[in-house]
């Protein structure tokens, strides 16, 4: 074998240089992957080199086309599992049509009210005190007065309907309770007169369902 060519010990390095080698190579390499690779691959320039040399900004692109084609292959797939798909699709329930909500009836509810009025009938003088309902509802209602009777005719009008007297009732007496319900709608009330001979004093207490009374004092 020739041996002639082969360098003596003195000509190899020794293992600290080998060491020291390897180490600078390996610094190296950490400088190029932070400085270029990093910045220009993606993005990322944690030295700041990489946006002075530019590096940086086609990291950025870079990046930017992979997030896309990535979103891309997603939106493709998702519509090629429906397109395959054999299940049945699931039926939505169906929101409720503005016209069916609009058929719903709307009821409004009159407030119950009362009120309370008193007044004088010197000898034949009279009084009438109505109040405004529709058809169906009732007013509860007292009256009374001070000394002696009263001639009283409970009854209703309407302009509505062009009825000019429905009668609930009359008669004489110092005091009458009871309901009042609504034939129609229109004005309910009672008509009193003072057939004594002295002045009569009448209070009158109604609560239900009303909106106006006509003729209170």
């Amino acid at each position: 074998m020739n041996t002639n060519n082969r360098p003596s010990d003195s000509e190899l390095p020794s293992a600290a240089k080998l060491i020291k080698s390897t180490f600078a190579a390996v610094a190296l390499a950490a400088v190029i992957l932070v400085t270029g690779v990093l910045p220009a691959e993606y993005g990322i320039d944690p030295t700041g080199i990489g946006k002075i040399l530019g590096l940086s900004k086609m990291g950025e692109i870079k990046v930017s086309l992979a997030q896309e084609a990535a979103a891309e292959k997603t939106v493709v797939q998702n519509i090629a599992s429906i397109v395959n798909s054999d299940a049945e699709p699931v039926a939505q329930p169906v929101e409720e049509s503005v016209t069916a909500k609009a058929l719903v009836p709307v009821v409004v509810e009159i407030p119950v009210r009362n009120d309370e009025t008193t007044f004088s009938l010197k000898p034949d003088e009279w009084r009438e005190i109505k109040l405004k309902m529709n058809k169906g509802e009732q007013v509860s209602y007292i009256w009374w007065t001070n000394d002696g009777k009263a001639n009283f005719d409970a009854h209703a009008d309407s302009k509505k309907h062009k009825i000019n007297y429905h009668s609930y009732g009359k008669g004489s007496t110092d005091r009458k309770e009871g309901i009042m319900e609504a034939a129609f709608d229109g004005k309910h009330g009672w008509f009193w007169r003072n057939r004594t001979s002295k002045t009569i004093t009448i209070t009158l207490q109604v609560e239900g369902e009303y909106s106006d009374i006509e003729g209170e004092v």
